[in-house]
Formats: structure tokens, C-alpha cells, sequence
């Protein structure tokens, strides 16, 4: 179950000092509060952080071996040397590369620029160096995004006869290149260290030719969002720069991947549509392309790599898809009931094993590591989440790795076939051993619990924050609320617009949570705001990230007995016969068991909240309601499931009642067990399934067909209930007569057909209903 999470907690005396900044600088508590977790937590901090600028740049000159390049660069001018600058196929790489090649060029140098391939890997190799020596044989070798780690390579093109400059932003190795390095990383006098390659590119840059470097911003924006840095400090002032560079006067290049895009360039615009392009040259194996994109002076050749950029991004998006489809099944068939996810195929492609990793990560909430074969080694990608540094993990394994590297969210490692189960069982104990449940729980970081309407003043201020990404992420905030309205944003829309006391909010995707909106149990809605203007009138808009069940409401409203409907009328490849019914006590036996030996896997469903009171093994377990809150394969309690709900990744299903179906999607070669001393489906088995009920029924809602015309399911059902018959019964013979043509919903408003003749055992619901009621009473 996902838990929200507060961003932070401030003691009596911080929120003290929260009143006077914010009364000192006429700004919400709420933005102070933000930013003060944050960091920026003085008056000067806040107005800098309120104004990003090229004024606040640092001097390039206290970083370390600066000078040192300066005066390398002004000798190589002097003496006509030929400058080789080597970079990286992803995102941060080729912005670096043209970085450099722009500034050595506007210094007065005519640099020749390399990026490597994926398939050749990352950083400097010998094959590289030598095919750069023989096509322009180079006096100066300068790295950009790489190198740090390669002191062989470094030491190779010494033997060559050329020097080197490494610029780069990766983590210090313990042996050092012998050469001028520069790095934000060193303990020197520069006090931002977490600058991405195409940053440091520029600080050179910056350093040779001034001010005019500025105009490169727009590269060193991109690529700052792009390797997911922190968007604070410098970086912060960089991507403001840039986003202004780009949105006034964007190079050719840029308008092109951009298209009309017809709104304000943002960080998000970067980070989802420039960057995924970029990055999808690299991935396709031709990072060249998206090298000759930015250096190429001719419009015509601009348009075309472009185009050739768009195809290999909607490319990528394929394989990507592809690959992640045939993770899921190696995962179904494996299972996903460790520490660690690791999975390897000879038939998928290294450059997007790394972002299937991410998302799987995400999905189930564990590290996960990707690997394709090559022979006897597997060469693979790792990515974590936010509480497990994966690096360190890889490090403790070290001694069945041949070769890795990373940070902590993220690694690449090289295997040997042999090793695999081995590495896999020594994560998985590394992990189990260092971390908790909780680090494994997903979480949702929200900024406030609003309980006011939300002020224009709020998100005004929350624009100004702008731009958000890695380490300044937009703020959620989440309201409680029980019965909301919600109604699709146009006819068979999925998107819901949903009105609240304190804000309107937008939920796109959200049809299949309307009942969960719409029902009197307590929830949380978590949002994210921004501002509208419609017909010239501003206001607040926010746009739904998450539902939450606070699984404390123990209601039952009526709509969980149409949700059993709706799995009843559901056909099902699943055998009933399959199923385990065992009494009460060997039911709770068995749970206590497979919680003791795995904190996964386990699905335990109820009909309803009633049978719960039979289970005191599982106070400690919140509850779902209707769907599913995480995707991450938790042990989990769920109660009346949404008939569309898919439970095929889990090892064990315990139903905690005989319910009255098994129409759930993945309990197909599931071990299933059901309790046989609790009914779950009491309510079904008091419906009135005769002919003459039913007829009185109908016969009521043809009477009131004037006051019932375009009432919803439920209006129909409550205003039946008013006339003397439960709601249980309504809804049950509102769905019979559905199936028999004799009314209809359009748009979910309720049409009664006259004259129709049906048999009531022509109605699939109909017959599985009385089947029940039989079944029970036999």
C-alpha cells in the first residue's frame, strides 16, 4: 500500500522562523516552508533563489586545473596544434561536445570532435584513441563528460606524444588521470559540485571566452536536466538561462526537434521532449547524428537529422516497450518475491535495458538489474530506488562482478554467466540484511495537507519556483475528502473533472476511480497546481497525481455490491475447482506463514470490511479498496476488487470469504485458497430473484420513467429503494433488465424501452445469481 510521505516537519522554534521570513518577504508560509526544506532557508538565499541569473554564475577560475587549461589552450592557439575533443553518446555527452567545439572554435581553435557509439562503451578505450590518432593525429586531447576514470587511456595518449585535459563530473576514482582534470568533484575552492558534464564543458568555456560562452546556455540547460542533476545552485541559474536562450531565440536545431509546440519551453519540455531525442540517437547506435544535428551550420541537413532523431525516438519507444513486455514475463514466471529484480536475455539491446530497469524499479519499488548476454558475460544496467544505494550493494558484492560503475541510483556491471544466481542471492542478502520494509514502501512526498480554499497568491509563488526537476521536485499537495463530485470532461471521456471545497481538480485517466471519488469513505487526492486563465478570468487548477484510501473507513456503501455484480457478469477462463477452501483457523495459519517467509507475493481479499473483524492476524495491514494502491507485489489486503483488477504477479491469492466469484484477472496457474466458514457474498443471497420481484421492479421504475429519465445507476437504485425495495435488489434487477434490452445507460443516464419481451433466463447475471443461491441452499 502506498504511504504518503510529508516533505517536512518543522519544530516550534523553525516554524517561527517560517513566520518571520515569510512575513518579511510577503510570501505564503507554505512557499517558506518549501524552501527552507530545501536549504534556501535565509532571506538572501530566498531572493537569489526567487531571481536565478547568469549574475549569480560562479568564477570558473576556482575550480582546480582551470589555470592550468587556460594556459594549455592559449599554447595550442599560439602553435597551431591540432585539438581532438572526445565525449559521450547520451544526452549530457553530446551538448558537452558541442559545448567545447563552439568555444575553441570562438577562441580561435578548430577542434576535431568524437563521440563514441554504445556499443563501443563508456569513456576512453584504446580502439578509440587510436582511430582518433590516425584521422587527425592530435597535440592536445581534450575529455568532456568522461575520463576521470581513465588513467590507462590517459597514459596511452601520453605515449602518443599528445597532452590531455580531462573535464568531467563523475565521482573521483582512487587513481587519478596524470593531467590537467578538471571536476567539480575536487575539494578546491569551487563550492558547487554537482555540475553535469556539459556544465563543466562550459566553466572551460566560461574561462576562454567570457560572457560569450553565455550563448551555449541553451546546450548546458538541456543537458543539466537531461543527466538528472540537481536543479539547485548554479544549475538552477544554468537551466533558467537557458530556458530564456531557448524561448527567445532558439537555434535551428532546437526549433526543429521542438515543432509548434505552441507552449512556454519549460524544464519538463527538455527533460520529455529534447532530451528523450538526443538520447535516442545514442540508443539507436548513431550518437553521430545527433553530434552533426548541433554543429551543422545548414538548414537543410539540420531538418533532415531532426527527422532522423524523431523516427529513431518513436523507435526507441517500441523496443523500449518491447523489452519492458518481455521483462513483465520473465517476471511472471520467475516472480518478483526477493530484495532484488534480476533478469537477463540475449535478445534485448543494452541501450535500453537501462530505462526498462528504471521503470520496472519504480513499478515494483526494488532495485532492478537488467542484463543482455554476450557469450559467457552479461553485461547489464541497474537502477535503484530512492533508500537503496545500489552501489554500495555492487560494491559489497565485488568479488563475483568483473566490472562496474555508478551512483547510487544507478550502475552499469559487467557478469559473468556463471556468477549471475550468485550475485542475485548475495543483493538479495546485502539488502535484506541493510535495509527495512519500510525502505521498500512506495511513497508519494507531499508538500501540505490543505484544508483551506488555495490561493491565486500560493500559486503564483509556486510559478516562481519554476524551474523544478531532480532535487527540486514540483510540490504535491493532498486534501481529505469523502463524497466528491466527478464527472468525465466530455462523453466517454476517462478524464474526470472533480470539484472539492478547496480547489478544482483535473484527473486525467481517473474514470476507473470514480466510484472510489464519488463514495462517502475517507481519501486522500493528491495534487499537483497550477494556474488557469480561461476567457481572461485566472484561477486555480489542480491536477490529480494519486487516490489513497486511508483504509479506516469501514462503511459499505452500495457500490461494492455493484462492483460484485460487475465480476459476476465478468467471464472467467479461471476454474473454480482450483481453488482450496480451508476453515478459519488453517486460513490464518497459512497468512501468518507466508508473511513470516516473504514480505511478498500474498494477495489476501475481502468481499467486504465485515469479514475482516474475523481476522486479527491482520490489524497491523491496512487495506485497499477497489484497486490496487502500488504495483510493487507487497504482501497486500484488498477489499471488493474492481472486476478489471489484475493480480497475475503474485505467487499466493487467499480469499479471506467464500466469495461469490473467482472473476479476477491472474489467478490462472495460482495457488488460491479460500475460507469455507465465512460467506462473502450475504448480500447477493438475500436479493429477491423470483419473477414476481423482479416484475414489481420494473413495473416501479416504468411508473416513475418521467422522474427516473437520465438518473445514473445509483440514483435509479435509491430512488427504488424509496419505493419499497432494497437497494441490493434494484441494482441486481437494474442489471438483469440491462442485459435483457429492456433499459439502457447512455452516458450513464438511465432510458427505459417499452414493449420489449424477455425471458429472465436469457440474462447471464440472472442465471449465475440463482445458480449461487441454489448452490448454497443445497
Amino acid at each position: 500500500m502506498k504511504k504518503l510521505t510529508c516533505e517536512y516537519q518543522f519544530n516550534a522554534e523553525q516554524l517561527q522562523n517560517v513566520r518571520r521570513l515569510a512575513k518579511e518577504l510577503s510570501l505564503t508560509e507554505t512557499v517558506v516552508k518549501l524552501l527552507c526544506a530545501r536549504g534556501v532557508d535565509t532571506p538572501e538565499k530566498i531572493k537569489k533563489f526567487l531571481t536565478p541569473s547568469q549574475k549569480n554564475f560562479l568564477s570558473p577560475y576556482c575550480m582546480q586545473g582551470m589555470r592550468e587549461a587556460v594556459a594549455l589552450l592559449q599554447q595550442a592557439k599560439a602553435e597551431g596544434w591540432n585539438v581532438a575533443v572526445f565525449g559521450d553518446y547520451d544526452a549530457d555527452g553530446i551538448c558537452a561536445s558541442s559545448v567545447m567545439y563552439y568555444a575553441l572554435q570562438a577562441f580561435g581553435i578548430q577542434p576535431a570532435v568524437y563521440v563514441p557509439e554504445r556499443s563501443e562503451g563508456y569513456g576512453l578505450s584504446v580502439g578509440a584513441i587510436d582511430k582518433i590518432f590516425d584521422e587527425c593525429l592530435p597535440d592536445l586531447f581534450i575529455t568532456v563528460d568522461c575520463g576521470i576514470s581513465n588513467y590507462k587511456e590517459v597514459e596511452y595518449i601520453k605515449e602518443q606524444g599528445a597532452y590531455v585535459i580531462v573535464t568531467d563530473h563523475h565521482e573521483l576514482p582512487e587513481i587519478l588521470p596524470d593531467c590537467i582534470c578538471i571536476n567539480p568533484k575536487f575539494s578546491d575552492e569551487y563550492p558547487y559540485d554537482n555540475l553535469c558534464g556539459a556544465g563543466v564543458a562550459f566553466k572551460l568555456a566560461c574561462a576562454l571566452i567570457g560572457e560569450s560562452a553565455y550563448e551555449l546556455l541553451d546546450f548546458v540547460a538541456l543537458a543539466t536536466v537531461a543527466d538528472s542533476v540537481p536543479l539547485l545552485g548554479e544549475n538552477r541559474d544554468i537551466v533558467h538561462e537557458g530556458l530564456r536562450r531557448i524561448s527567445q531565440n532558439p537555434r535551428q536545431a532546437f526549433s526543429v526537434l521542438l515543432g509548434k509546440q505552441g507552449e512556454e519551453v519549460t524544464a519538463q519540455t527538455l527533460a520529455f521532449v529534447l532530451a528523450p531525442r538526443i538520447n535516442a540517437a545514442g540508443r539507436m547506435g548513431d550518437a553521430a547524428s545527433a553530434l552533426k544535428l548541433f554543429l551543422s551550420s545548414s538548414p537543410q541537413e539540420i531538418y533532415q537529422l531532426a527527422v532522423k532523431l524523431n523516427e529513431y525516438n518513436l523507435e526507441r519507444q517500441k523496443c523500449c516497450d518491447k523489452l519492458y513486455e518481455s521483462a513483465k514475463a520473465k517476471i511472471r514466471q520467475k516472480g518478483a518475491y526477493g530484495n532484488v529484480i534480476m533478469l537477463s536475455d540475449e535478445h534485448w539491446s543494452s541501450g535500453f535495458v537501462g530505462i526498462v530497469a528504471a521503470r520496472i524499479a519504480e513499478e515494483y519499488s526494488r532495485p532492478t538489474l537488467l542484463f543482455v548476454k554476450h557469450g559467457d558475460m552479461l553485461k547489464g544496467s541497474a537502477r535503484s530506488i530512492e533508500s537503496v544505494n545500489i552501489f554500495e550493494a555492487l560494491k559489497h558484492c565485488s568479488d563475483c562482478i568483473d566490472e562496474f560503475g555508478g551512483h547510487a541510483q544507478a550502475a552499469g556491471i559487467n557478469v559473468s554467466e556463471q556468477n549471475f544466481s550468485l550475485l542475485e542471492q548475495k543483493l538479495d542478502e546485502y539488502i535484506g540484511s541493510h535495509y527495512t520494509a519500510e525502505d521498500f514502501i512506495p511513497k508519494l512526498y507531499v508538500s501540505e495537507h490543505i484544508q483551506d480554499a488555495f490561493s491565486l497568491q500560493l500559486a503564483h509563488e509556486l510559478n516562481a519556483l519554476e524551474p523544478y526537476g531532480v532535487g527540486h521536485k514540483k510540490p504535491l499537495f493532498y486534501l481529505t475528502a469523502r463524497s466528491l463530485s466527478a464527472r468525465p470532461v466530455k462523453h466517454k471521456s476517462p478524464h474526470l473533472l472533480i470539484k472539492t471545497d478547496h480547489i478544482d481538480l483535473m484527473y486525467f485517466n481517473g474514470a476507473k476511480h470514480t466510484k472510489l471519488i464519488e463514495s462517502d469513505v475517507q481519501k486522500q487526492l493528491v495534487f499537483e497546481c497550477n494556474c488557469s486563465i480561461f476567457r481572461g478570468r485566472e484561477s486555480v487548477k489542480g491536477f490529480v497525481k494519486d487516490i489513497l484510501y486511508d483504509g479506516n473507513s469501514s462503511e459499505i456503501p452500495f457500490w461494492r455490491f455493484s462492483a460484485g455484480l460487475n465480476r459476476l457478469r465478468k467471464e472467467s477462463a479461471f476454474d473454480p475447482a482450483c481453488v482450496q477452501y480451508l476453515p478459519q483457523t488453517d486460513i490464518e495459519n497459512l497468512i501468518m506463514q507466508k508473511r513470516a517467509q516473504s514480505a511478498y507475493g500474498l494477495c489476501m481479499v475481502a468481499s467486504d470490511f465485515q469479514t475482516l473483524r474475523s481476522y486479527g492476524c491482520l490489524k497491523d495491514m491496512p487495506p485497499d479498496l477497489v484497486n490496487l494502491s502500488a504495483r510493487n507485489v507487497a504482501n497486500t489486503l484488498i477489499v471488493s476488487p474492481d472486476a478489471q483488477i489484475d493480480l497475475s504477479d503474485y505467487r499466493e491469492i487467499v480469499f479471506l470469504d467464500r466469495p461469490s466469484d473467482f472473476n479476477l484477472t491472474g489467478l490462472e496457474g495460482k495457488r488460491c485458497y479460500a475460507n469455507a466458514d465465512i460467506f462473502g457474498f450475504k448480500q447477493i443471497l438475500n436479493v429477491n430473484t423470483t419473477r414476481e420481484g423482479l416484475l414489481q421492479i420494473f413495473a416501479a421504475v416504468r411508473a416513475q420513467a418521467g422522474e427516473l429519465q437520465g438518473a445514473s445507476v445509483e440514483e435509479t437504485a435509491i430512488l427504488g429503494h424509496g419505493l419499497g425495495f432494497s437497494v441490493e435488489e434494484c441494482m441486481f434487477a437494474l442489471a438483469v433488465f440491462e442485459e435483457l434490452g429492456l433499459i439502457d445507460y447512455e452516458n450513464e443516464r438511465l432510458i427505459v424501452y417499452r414493449g420489449v419481451r424477455a425471458d429472465l433466463n436469457d440474462s447471464p447475471l440472472y442465471r449465475r445469481v440463482v445458480e449461487l443461491q441454489r448452490s448454497v441452499l443445497a
